[in-house]
């Protein structure tokens, strides 16, 4: 017998199942992007290209790192997401990253999150 999910666990998946449509290859039936991943709290902003075939992350950027931290008045403000877009984008470059799958999670495409895919664009990622 099936078990019922909660809210939280259906918009999971829901989540997770968007992802996977938009990163599978129709011919091969492979995914073929790493995807930026997107973590916001209430005092930092987070990001990591995550390669799921391997179960690896190729590069990583936050607001915690201390060559942001210097730099930045906060960590939670447009500005530090636009800052870690940036940051990300050119350490995936370095990784040989140049096309991923923006998956921003369960958080809405506003506000910081939407400044950290911008940063990101701006420092040379495709998605």
């Amino acid at each position: 017998m099936a078990t019922k999910l909660n809210s939280a666990q259906r918009r999971t998946y829901r989540t997770r199942n968007k992802i996977r449509r938009v990163n599978i290859d129709r011919v091969s039936n492979r995914e073929t992007r790493p995807r930026l991943s997107v973590f916001r709290s209430g005092k930092q902003i987070y990001a990591q290209i995550i390669d799921d075939l391997q179960g690896v992350t190729l590069a990583s950027a936050s607001t915690v790192e201390a060559e942001l931290k210097e730099k930045l008045k906060s960590g939670a403000n447009v500005e530090a997401a636009t800052e870690v877009g940036k940051l990300v984008a050119e350490r995936a470059k370095k990784a040989g990253v140049e096309k991923v799958v923006f998956d921003r999670g369960r958080f809405v495409y506003h506000g910081r999150v939407k400044a950290l895919a911008d940063g990101a664009r701006e420092g040379g990622l495709q998605f």
